[in-house]
C-alpha cells in the first residue's frame, strides 16, 4: 500500500547510492610462495611486505564483485500442468579479474603473480627454468591456494573489501568493525589462486599506463558485512632490511585512514 516517505527517507535510500570507484582488494601469499619469492635468484626479501610497501593492494585499479547462480531441476509430474524447479546446487563463477598499476621500480605485479604461477608449475630453490630439459611438475595445491585445506595450512587470503565515502580508516584491531555508522562489504574467496596472467602490449607509440590482469581461480566465495583490517598485519623478517625485528607489527592507523581518504576523494 502506498505511503508517504519523508526526505531523510528518501535521501538515505535514492539520493545515496553506491559507487564503484570505493573499494579495496587485499592479496596474502601462501607461506610456501612466500618462501619460494624470496629465494635466489628472485630476491623478493619480504614479499607480503613487500605488497604493503610496494602497493599492490593499492594499485589494482578494477576488479568485480563475483556472482553466482542455482542449478535447479524440472518437476513436471507432482502437479496437473504445472512445471516446478528445485535447487539442487550453487554454481559460483570460475574466475574473478583483477587489474593492477605496475610499479616502474618493482614491478611488482607482474613478478609475484609470475613467481607464484612458478611455484605452482614445479618451482623450487634448484630449478633451472633455463634447462633445455627443463619438465614441470606441479606441486601440492594445498601448497599454493590461499587458506590451505585440512592439516597444515598454507596461508594467505584474497579479499575484495566495498565501503563507501563516509568510511575514516580508522580499523578497530584485526577482523574487527570499522566504526557503526560506516556500511562496508567484504568478499571473502576461498581457495584462490592465480590461473592466468593476460598479456601486456607495449609500443613506442605514445606512452600510457602499463596495467597487469590477473585472473584469480576460487571454489567459492562467502560475504560478511565487517571491514576487517588482518591484512595490515606485516610479517617482518630479519633478511628484509626495511625491518628492525621479526615480531609481527600492526600497520600506522593514522597512514591507513589517510590512504582510505585519498580514496574516498577519487569519483
Amino acid at each position: 500500500m502506498p505511503n508517504r516517505k519523508s526526505l531523510s527517507d528518501i535521501r538515505a535510500t535514492i539520493l545515496r547510492p553506491a559507487m564503484t570507484s570505493q573499494f579495496m582488494v587485499y592479496v596474502d601469499f601462501p607461506g610456501k610462495v612466500k618462501d619460494y619469492m624470496k629465494a635466489s635468484p628472485r630476491n623478493l626479501a619480504d614479499p607480503q611486505g613487500g605488497v604493503l610497501r610496494g602497493g599492490l593492494n593499492l594499485a589494482c585499479s578494477e576488479a568485480s564483485l563475483p556472482g553466482s547462480s542455482l542449478a535447479t531441476l524440472e518437476l513436471t509430474s507432482d502437479r496437473t500442468g504445472v512445471t516446478e524447479r528445485h535447487v539442487h546446487r550453487r554454481m559460483f563463477d570460475d574466475r574473478i579479474d583483477l587489474t593492477f598499476y605496475v610499479d616502474a621500480q618493482n614491478y611488482l605485479p607482474i613478478k609475484v603473480f609470475e613467481y607464484w604461477k612458478e611455484y605452482i608449475t614445479g618451482g623450487s630453490e634448484s630449478t633451472d627454468l633455463a634447462s633445455f630439459n627443463h619438465y614441470y611438475r606441479m606441486n601440492y595445491p594445498d601448497d599454493y591456494v590461499t587458506g590451505g585445506g585440512a592439516g597444515e595450512k598454507g596461508g594467505g587470503e584474497l579479499r575484495v573489501v566495498k565501503f563507501e565515502r563516509d568510511f575514516d580508516g580508522s580499523f578497530k584491531g584485526n577482523n574487527g568493525v570499522v566504526n557503526p555508522t560506516a556500511n562496508g562489504l567484504t568478499y571473502n574467496f576461498v581457495r584462490a589462486f592465480p590461473i592466468a596472467v593476460a598479456s601486456m602490449p607495449i609500443s613506442y607509440e605514445a606512452s600510457s599506463l602499463l596495467k597487469c590482469t590477473v585472473s584469480m581461480s576460487y571454489i567459492r566465495y562467502f560475504i560478511d558485512n565487517r571491514i576487517g583490517d588482518s591484512s595490515n598485519n606485516t610479517e617482518t623478517t630479519a633478511d628484509d632490511p626495511a625491518d628492525t625485528n621479526s615480531e609481527t607489527t600492526p600497520a600506522s592507523s593514522q597512514s591507513l585512514k589517510n590512504i582510505f581518504n585519498s580514496l574516498s576523494n577519487i569519483a
